[in-house]
């Protein structure tokens, strides 16, 4: 039986696209408190089916798939620029395909518009009516309004005009700023990645070891999460829990509990830190409190594996530091050098501690990779010497393996600035 908070979430699934919706509306047509009512809906917006904006209120929307994670909806960019919604707003859950400004004449322009842009423009009411016309979307800068004729017109055609204060360039940026940081997130590989569609297999804290050992029979598994009857998370249960023990145990009593666990936006790197160092074999996925799926460490590996093989689509910092670095590895030592960048500089002029760290960290993992094809994570680091390095400096991190075991390495990294006469280390 469904309880209420998942009764609410049904109904705003069910709901059409646009639709706007509110606490107290919630909390009278489905006769529950508008307490309950606000914490499904909150449910609601972070499953990516509701979005709040300031001055409109709470939309039903198109959930957004991961592989769209790069197109933007009108009710984002309203968010992402200030904005304030004009008219038209029965077509903010509508996605934004690209967006042209309007620097140009009127029939230049309309060239490049289509159903699904936005056009950027000042205080051009012909510029309004034509983007409209065409299917695309208005955003007004400089914070002016628009003609009762143009508002009529995006609500009959439910597109939005959106007006911000911010001038062309800047909104632009705003927009263009956003898309890239999605693409970035794009490449990150998350749980949700990886996890399949279909239902594991669990027990409940009411069953006993007999009904284990039966699972184990028909799945050919031996680790398995335990939910309580309304489907929360409560423990696991594997072979030594039950090692030994009588058919008619209760579970409850065997599992262990508080189990550790991870969510679908987890990456999965950080699942597989988890899973190595706590010794875990199987961890649940759990989303607002309940049981979505499992993943092994086999699947982990496996992920790892083939995301390295993956094209990259986004520049993270890190790309954009170690893009001017070479490497060479003779006699057991790796060599990662290259020149400090204005954009590795700190307000100062000096290679700053997080450029730093990036080049130590990717010298120290590259010669572990050498010396053995493993996988790992920087657990620690300790620093004895820092000097300060200019823009332009030549800088060489040289890496040397000192330990290596099955779960850890440890590493001597050495760093040294250069000048046109003279090399110091430090």
């Amino acid at each position: 039986m469904l309880t209420k908070h998942d009764q609410i979430l049904q109904h705003i699934e069910g709901l059409p696209v646009g639709y706007r919706i509110s606490v107290r509306q919630i909390a009278k047509q489905l006769g529950v408190s508008e307490g309950t009512a606000y914490r499904a809906i909150k449910e609601a917006e972070g499953q990516g089916m509701v979005s709040t904006i300031e001055r409109v209120g709470t939309v039903r929307i198109e959930r957004k798939q991961r592989r769209d994670i790069d197109r933007l909806t009108f009710a984002e960019v309203v968010n992402i620029v200030d904005g304030s919604v004009l008219g038209g707003r029965g077509g903010l859950h509508k996605t934004l395909h690209k967006f042209v400004i309007g620097a140009m004449e009127l029939e230049a322009m309309m060239k490049y518009v289509e159903s699904g842009s936005l056009m950027i423009v000042g205080n051009r009411q012909e510029v309004h009516v034509a983007a409209l016309e065409m299917g695309a979307a208005v955003l007004v800068t400089g914070g002016f309004t628009v003609s009762a004729r143009v508002t009529e017109l995006a609500d009959r055609l439910e597109l939005p005009v959106i007006s911000s204060t911010y001038d062309t360039f800047s909104v632009a940026s705003m927009i263009n700023r956003a898309i890239y940081d999605r693409l970035i997130k794009k490449d990150i590989l998350l749980v949700e990645d990886i996890l399949g569609s279909q239902v594991p297999s669990v027990l409940y804290d009411t069953q006993t070891v007999g009904d284990y050992r039966e699972l184990v029979g028909a799945t050919g598994h031996s680790r398995f999460p335990v939910l309580r009857e309304d489907g929360k998370l409560t423990g696991v249960i594997a072979a030594k829990d039950v090692y030994g023990q009588d058919p008619v145990t209760l579970i409850a009593r065997v599992m262990t509990r508080q189990p550790i666990s991870v969510t679908p936006k987890t990456s999965v790197a950080s699942a597989a830190h988890l899973m190595v160092w706590e010794g875990l074999e199987l961890l649940p996925v759990i989303e607002f409190r309940r049981l979505v799926g499992v993943i092994s460490r086999q699947d982990v590996i496996r992920a790892l594996q083939y995301n390295q093989k993956q094209p990259q689509m986004g520049e993270t910092l890190e790309d954009v530091v170690l893009s001017r670095f070479s490497e060479t590895y003779e006699e057991q030592t790796l060599s990662l050098a290259g020149e400090v960048t204005p954009q590795m500089s700190t307000t100062h002029g000096g290679l700053s501690p997080g450029a730093f760290m990036t080049i130590v960290g990717e010298a120290g993992m590259n010669v572990l990779r050498r010396h053995r094809d493993t996988n790992m994570l920087i657990e620690n680091a300790t620093l004895y010497f820092l000097k300060p390095v200019q823009i332009d400096q030549r800088v060489e991190a040289r890496a040397r393996v000192v330990d290596v075991g099955r779960k850890m390495g440890k590493v001597d990294v050495e760093l040294f600035r250069q000048s046109d006469w003279w090399e110091k280390r430090f």
